[in-house]
């Protein structure tokens, strides 16, 4: 399914600017963070077996609540959902598996009962499309009214207009009536949001702010311990529990993210590299969101290096190398050689080393896993990702020339770097990775093509009038003589299709959820980062203050 129009247009220089005229001006702010994680040393992030015991402890009583409640019940459907949005759903994936599929397929007669409950309906259909279940959208056709919209009455039973707006968010293509509650939930809450007491308004305003589907997990376990604490009907078990995992997982963080700063230190990147980003610890945040569970601390740090890498080799690309340079960068990075060094200028020596280095360190991490092939795999996307900077790079030294949509879209969705992520980051996982999945990969399934584009397109709006090269939005205003408002609008219909395309990829999928999950994470993070401003060039803002309630704030 495309993405975009084609069609040829006279290039309009109204919004463009040359690359050459632009590219030396660029003053990018230092690292806000410095030497800070580098103080995590071993004494402050170590997890004393008096912890382990209480973590142990409490999480045996939290799956004794999961046991003693009634599965025909409201109350274990909204204990389940609690626990997942308090970060620690992994811990009991074998019950909330089991306990799905008996509402899938066993729980006929409650289903019936709930029928005019619209808070249990939508929860039953929230908590079986987040596992992958396929459940149809028409039960929400016992809402509506004669004339076939959503009845007012609705609008006062706030939790069930709550869960309503977090059920219409896992929509398919085609699926109207999801839009349609999309629509009327979000509209209402927006407008009680002001009349409710402050623990509601903050939990309406959180779920229109990032809805269940786009959060980031450790970011939502954090604020919604918070909500749950006020909440009356809140289990301090449950809450206890929860507060202690994120405190034990922040320490293993910490330690990770000391080690990979130590390793960037060495590189001394800011100094011998100064055009370049110095966002090590964001580069971790971006990989702590698509994994952060303890089993793959190997995943999080080899793609961490990786992100890290790839942020130089586009600074490069956008901001300092001439045409002459980037041609001989991309050749050797193709080559994938050390002789290669000896044709690149000093400036690209130092990062196509450290670039070589970081694939040889991960070739030998996995060696013993015995899974060494997925190195070439890993290589390959990273090959594709350089050709295409090098195409965006002769476009941009071509000041007479805007490429169409189509074929600006066909560069833009490898150079936004998401579908090299997807293959990178399943390098360092389990067994559960094959070469099959690594093959489906790297063949641009339509979950990774739809992440490319929320990732391409959430960049480039607020790129736009900011980046030092032309954007989606003045190809599209410029083959459409389209105003910049305009090009916004048609690129958010496209970011929501993309969100429906993977919501479809997820229902019944083909490969493991662990898999699809990854893409998922990365799809969420962008959300995140780029939702008004570019969060991770300007990293004094929204990256600030998430860093500082997951990764250094320990919850009270």
């Amino acid at each position: 399914m495309a993405y975009q129009q084609a069609s040829a247009a006279p290039l309009s220089s109204k919004n463009y600017i040359p690359f050459e005229s632009a590219r030396r001006s660029v003053t990018y702010h230092p690292t806000i963070w410095g030497d800070y994680f580098l103080m995590y040393t071993s004494d402050l992030t170590e997890i004393s077996f008096h912890e382990e015991e209480q973590l142990k402890k409490q999480k045996e009583e939290v799956r004794k609540l999961l046991d003693a409640a009634d599965d025909d019940s409201v109350h274990k459907m909204e204990l389940i959902d609690a626990i997942q949005r308090l970060g620690v759903g992994y811990h009991f994936e074998k019950e909330i598996d089991k306990y799905l599929q008996y509402i899938l397929h066993d729980q006929i007669d409650s289903v019936g009962k709930q029928g005019n409950d619209m808070h249990a309906v939508a929860l039953r259909f929230l908590l079986l499309r987040q596992h992958g279940c396929y459940v149809s959208s028409d039960v929400f056709n016992n809402f509506k009214d004669h004339t076939g919209k959503f009845a007012e009455s609705l609008i006062s039973n706030v939790k069930g207009m709550l869960t309503l707006y977090e059920a219409a968010h896992f929509g398919l293509n085609g699926e109207d009536i999801l839009d349609e509650a999309l629509e009327f939930s979000s509209t209402h809450l927006k407008s009680i949001a002001g009349h409710v007491s402050n623990s509601l308004a903050t939990q309406i305003n959180e779920a229109l702010n990032m809805p269940l589907r786009k959060s980031l997990n450790r970011l939502r376990a954090r604020k919604f311990m918070s909500i749950y604490e006020q909440e009356e009907s809140h289990n301090d078990i449950l809450l206890k529990f929860a507060k202690l995992d994120f405190n034990l997982l922040q320490k293993m963080h910490q330690k990770e993210l000391s080690g990979v700063t130590r390793w960037w230190k060495d590189l001394d990147f800011a100094n011998k590299l100064p055009f370049a980003r110095d966002r090590i610890v964001e580069c971790y945040l971006w990989i702590l969101s698509v994994y952060f569970q303890p089993q793959y601390n190997l995943a999080r740090r080899i793609t961490t290096k990786v992100t890290a890498m790839i942020s130089i080799i586009d600074d490069i690309y956008d901001v300092h190398g001439t045409l002459e340079d980037l041609q001989l960068f991309t050749d050797a990075i193709q080559r994938w050689e050390l002789c290669a060094l000896e044709t690149l200028p000093p400036y690209m020596r130092i990062c196509y080393q450290a670039l070589l280095d970081v694939y040889a360190e991960t070739e030998d991490d996995i060696n013993i896993l015995g899974t060494s092939y997925r190195v070439h795999y890993a290589k390959k996307e990273m090959k594709k990702v350089v050709r295409a900077y090098f195409e965006e790079a002769k476009w941009s030294y071509n000041a007479s020339y805007l490429p169409t949509m189509e074929e600006y879209m066909k560069v833009a969705l490898v150079s936004g770097a998401y579908m090299m992520l997807a293959t990178t980051s399943l390098v360092g996982m389990g067994s559960l990775v094959t070469k099959e999945i690594f093959e489906w990969v790297s063949n641009e399934p339509l979950i990774v093509r739809a992440s490319s584009v929320i990732c391409r397109l959430m960049n480039d709006i607020v790129g736009f009038g900011f980046e030092h090269k032309f954007t989606a939005v003045e190809c599209y205003m410029n083959e459409n003589n389209a105003s910049k408002e305009e090009a916004v609008g048609e690129f958010r219909k496209q970011v929501a299709k993309a969100w429906k395309d993977i919501n479809q990829e997820c229902i019944r999928p083909t490969m493991p959820m662990p898999i699809l999950i990854r893409i998922v994470n990365l799809s969420r993070f962008i959300n995140l980062l780029y939702d008004e401003e570019d969060g991770y060039t300007n990293s004094k803002t929204k990256a600030k203050d998430v860093i500082k309630i997951v990764l250094v704030e320990p919850v009270s």
